[in-house]
């Protein structure tokens, strides 16, 4: 039998698209995106393409630190594990910072990277999260309308993924990105469900990927499901259910029901994050303000920057498609007011109040206003797509369609965003886009000159897509540098930082703390050590305020508390080691290791009388928690004034004071407090030592100095109190991932030898955290007592205690797993039932 001749190469190459239309269109999405979004960054000179520090805000102080202990947990070098986080808050619950932050798959991607290169990590995995966004809308496109051309599908794919939203705000928030991908797949599952095809696609896929989506990121999974619900509305009414469908009704209750059992799939980890919420610190309300309308609309343009006004920026490609859709006779008219409407509905729901609200699950954001502006992009692009996947766009709509844009551009014309880049990016894609859409109209040559004039088109709306999110990729990366606060990528000094603790680590015998002096407020978790800093959403409510009651300062409204430098407060938690260090970001820094007597990580105290709790004096709560009085009070005009043991260190807690405190005697230096109301505490400081003849007068040149407290800490007396509380404290402690063991002695450091502990409470020195159960002497687990906020357990009227237990369960993992299990059986029951009954000739679908 004669072979067949083989198609050339070239050929069999350029049928592929044709013959896998999805996958062709899902890979130029993802490869435009990715080159535009880096290309972006490399124009700005931000790092990794340049010496611009990207790590602005919340990307540098909270996303990479925790990116950095998942690379620890991953590789067995945390001191913890996905349960407790010790490293930070002197023993924080990791599985809801995790539920918060870390658990895309996207994030395990930081495994892969040497761990020195953490900031290169974080960013690859932005840059796959916009990729993958790309193609699950190129796919989503084809499956709204089929026979499109596949590249247009690829290109307004890349222009959803690279929407101003997913550029300016949600690159340096890596997690929100994963509600960029899961608004198309949610929309891909409703498709499913509508057509009523493919039953074990999407009965068995549907309900996984929604579960995927609420797991990665709760919080834009929200604002995604909500987005896609909206779609799927629009399309039930304006397409119907399809041949295979079912009345529109049903149809959207078997949605309600996919989703329900995708989010409660989901639940082990949702649980645990809303149960963390409800135990977190509360911070600061804030409440909405509503953007003006000509900033709102000057935002669609590229290059503009702002954090209170949404980033409504999509290329013009897209907007000049949507815009374009009313005037498109060949669309029916039904679908035309249907997406028109949806379009201005989701424009106007995020500028009203109580939709505002409605679209971040009724709870104000700390931060920027606008985080569901991405859902704008995506029916944006979905409505540009209805119009342009017909083949063609009669003139009319496409005159009709730049007519729009025109307008609306023109009426950001009074707002300050918009400048000369803004002005020329816009109208050099607005040219690019008519002489695309026109290439490819009718009457234009056939043949080869019909697919020149194709491939010209292409690369004009693949152009203005990738020059457009480009500029304004780097317009945004600049600019937040300008406006924003940055902080030090992983480098010279961290490297130094970290080789200086692992040097005298001897965590539990003792904590290191890394600093007061710190490079990001979650630094222990880069750095190593155990601190008491601490920045997360979910950083404890008990945390805060015990460690306020004793002088600490706090940013970011309560939820990153400082490293308290501190004798008294070090002794209570065990802190052995401190780093100290002056630092400036670009310059060399020397560490030196502080070595204080510090009390073991469980004492055994006496039990406190009833009602006893912190007062209004942080030196009096410290001298309450020590057990011991080592502080002389100031007791001049504004406590700033008075005699002290000469040599003593002289501290002064002012917690709203913002400015400089100085001692009066010779050579002194000012040493600066920072407080802002509402947002930033200071912290208690040493401002010196009594001079010889003890006299002691302060200085306060600020605002806030009212109710300042000074006093001088005998250092004798703590370090009696230190042995004191050595002596009867654990002889041996064990921890490990969410438990505690200690031994408790007989003062002798003899394991094994019981204690007299009539009366008296074994105190952790460790918050008392919602999770924790105790027991004592291998006895029944109980939920562990608080001893003025740390974790704590009676040993009973009677006998002798030598060991006690406690394990750390978070709160909400137990009814989470109850709840995914439950969904889990549903889905599997479901499942089975409709395939008997497709085999036995009932309902399909």
């Amino acid at each position: 039998m004669p072979n067949r001749p083989r198609r050339p190469l070239r050929a069999r190459c350029a049928a592929l698209p044709a013959a896998h239309p999805v996958a062709a269109s899902s890979l130029l999405a993802a490869v435009v995106a990715a080159l535009a979004h880096c290309l972006g960054s490399a124009l700005a000179g931000s790092q990794p393409f340049g010496r611009m520090n990207r790590n602005v805000n919340d990307l540098g102080t909270q996303f990479v630190p925790f990116h950095a202990h998942l690379w620890d947990v991953l590789h067995g070098r945390a001191d913890g594990g996905w349960l407790i986080n010790w490293q930070s808050g002197y023993g924080s619950s990791f599985l809801p910072d995790v539920g918060t932050y870390l658990s895309s798959p996207f994030a395990l991607l930081v495994a892969l990277f040497p761990r020195e290169q953490i900031d290169l990590a974080v960013y690859v995995t932005s840059v796959a999260r916009i990729s993958a966004a790309a193609a699950v809308m190129a796919g989503l496109l084809l499956a709204l309308r089929p026979g499109g051309r596949w590249w247009l599908a690829g290109t307004l794919g890349a222009a959803y993924a690279l929407c101003g939203w997913a550029v300016i705000e949600a690159s340096y928030n890596p997690m929100w990105l994963d509600g960029l991908i899961g608004f198309p797949l949610l929309c891909l599952v409703g498709e499913w469900v509508r057509t009523g095809r493919r039953f074990r696609v999407w009965f068995g896929a549907g309900v996984p990927l929604v579960a995927l989506v609420w797991t990665a990121n709760f919080y834009t999974a929200y604002m995604a499901t909500v987005g896609a619900g909206l779609v799927l509305g629009v399309r039930l009414l304006t397409e119907g259910t399809g041949a295979g469908g079912m009345r529109p009704l049903r149809t959207a209750a078997r949605a309600c029901a996919v989703v329900s059992l995708g989010i409660g799939l989901s639940a082990p980890v949702l649980f645990t994050v809303f149960a963390g919420t409800r135990h977190a610190y509360p911070g600061m309300g804030l409440s909405f303000r509503q953007a003006g309308w000509g900033d709102v609309l000057a935002r669609l343009l590229p290059a503009t920057y702002s954090f209170n006004s949404p980033a409504t920026y999509v290329s013009s490609t897209v907007l000049v498609l949507a815009c374009a859709l009313p005037f498109h006779r060949g669309v029916a008219v039904r679908v035309r007011v249907g997406w028109c409407a949806l379009v201005v509905a989701v424009l106007v729901s995020m500028q009203w109040g109580p939709t505002h609200l409605a679209w971040h699950a009724f709870a104000e954001p700390n931060g920027s206003s606008y985080r569901q502006t991405f859902v704008l992009s995506g029916v944006l692009v979905v409505a540009g797509w209805l119009t342009v996947s017909h083949l063609r766009v009669p003139r009319a709509a496409l005159a009709g369609g730049l007519g729009c844009v025109a307008l609306l551009s023109l009426a950001g014309l009074g707002s300050s965003f918009t400048g000369r880049w803004a002005w020329l990016g816009a109208g050099a894609g607005l040219v690019a886009v008519a002489g695309g859409l026109v290439l490819l109209g009718p009457g234009l040559g056939l043949g080869r000159t019909r697919r020149g004039f194709t491939v010209a088109a292409a690369v004009l709306l693949v152009g203005c897509t990738v020059g457009q999110s480009a500029l304004t990729t780097a317009w945004a990366a600049k600019r937040r540098v300008a406006a924003q606060d940055d902080h030090a990528p992983y480098g010279a000094r961290q490297v130094a930082q970290s080789a200086t603790i692992a040097g005298v680590d001897d965590w539990p015998r003792h904590r290191t703390d890394p600093g007061r002096v710190q490079t990001v407020h979650n630094d222990a978790m880069v750095v190593g050590g155990q601190g008491a800093s601490y920045y997360s959403s979910m950083t404890s409510d008990v945390l805060t305020r015990t460690l306020g009651a004793l002088g600490d300062g706090w940013n970011g409204s309560g939820r990153a508390p400082h490293s308290l430098d501190n004798p008294v407060t070090d002794a209570v938690f065990g802190v052995g080691a401190r780093l100290r260090s002056t630092y400036r970001q670009g310059a060399d820094t020397e560490f030196t290791v502080v070595r204080r007597e510090a009390a073991p990580l469980v004492t055994v105290r006496g039990s406190l009388p009833e009602g006893t709790g912190y007062g209004r004096s942080a030196f009096s709560n410290q001298e309450l928690m020590l057990g011991a009085k080592v502080y002389e009070r100031l007791p001049g005009a504004g406590g700033t004034a008075g005699t002290c043991t000469p040599g003593a260190p002289v501290f002064l807690w002012a917690p709203g004071f913002n400015g400089v405190a100085q001692m009066s005697a010779p050579g002194s230096k000012g040493v600066h407090f920072e407080a802002k109301r509402g947002r930033v505490r200071a912290a208690m400081q040493q401002l010196g030592a009594a001079p010889a003849d003890g006299r002691v007068q302060l200085s306060l040149r600020g605002t806030g100095s009212k109710g300042a407290e000074a006093a001088c800490l005998r250092e004798d007396r703590l370090t009696a109190a230190v042995r004191v509380l050595r002596a009867g404290g654990a002889s041996e402690v064990e921890v490990g991932d969410g438990t505690i063991r200690a031994v408790l002695g007989a003062g002798t450091g003899a394991p094994g030898a019981p204690t007299p502990t009539a009366g008296r409470t074994a105190v952790f020195a460790v918050p008392r955290i919602a999770g924790w159960q105790c027991a004592v002497n291998g006895g029944e687990l109980n939920p562990a007592g608080s001893y003025l906020g740390l974790l704590a357990v009676p040993l009973g009227e009677g006998g002798r205690t030598s060991e006690v237990r406690c394990t750390f369960r978070p709160p909400g993992l137990r009814a989470g797993a109850a709840a995914g299990l439950g969904s889990a059986v549903i889905t599997a029951a479901a499942g089975v039932l409709r395939l008997v009954r497709r085999r036995g000739g009932g309902e399909g679908g």
